[in-house]
């Protein structure tokens, strides 16, 4: 079965690849620490911080084997690929709500770096899939758990 691709703007690509040298040289050695100080602590078969460190080990290691599969089958979006007049990967878009008239600025990303307190919005999400491929000034109809949106796309920045 083939892996899934992992679409990341350059800055994501850096953020993963700086969380899996962290994992790898920082915390690695942290909870093997942890580790060895507990089992100075004597009988593990009841020690607790033991059984803590031994649980953060795994979820480390998990962690180091995703974060290296991704950036195995990254496809970075670099700026130069992102056009002015269609939404891609990669665009940072104004949208009107036309109900409310609210404006929203959203970067669409991939899955892996949406975040939308950073009004960064995944490309596989309601909005995200409803604006790909469209045009500035072209009004387009979000589905939405609560029903349909209409959005506006205001500009392409």
């Amino acid at each position: 079965m083939k892996e899934k691709e992992t679409i990341l703007t350059s800055d994501g690509l850096k953020k993963l690849e700086e969380e899996l040298e962290n994992l790898k040289t920082v915390k690695r050695r942290e909870v093997a620490q942890r580790i060895k100080q507990a089992i100075e602590f004597g009988d593990i078969s009841e020690n607790s911080e033991y059984e803590d460190a031994k649980n953060e080990q795994a979820f480390i290691e998990g962690r180091i084997i995703t974060l290296e599969k991704m950036l195995r089958n990254a496809k970075v979006i670099e700026n130069e690929d992102v056009g002015k007049d269609t939404v891609t990967l990669g665009s940072t878009v104004v949208l009107k709500d036309l109900e409310f008239g609210d404006e929203f600025k959203y970067t669409i990303v991939g899955s892996v770096e949406a975040d939308p307190d950073a009004n960064k919005i995944s490309n596989e999400s309601p909005v995200g899939k409803a604006i790909i491929g469209h045009k500035k000034g072209e009004v387009v109809e979000v589905e939405v758990p609560a029903g349909k949106l209409e959005y506006k796309i205001v500009d392409i920045l």
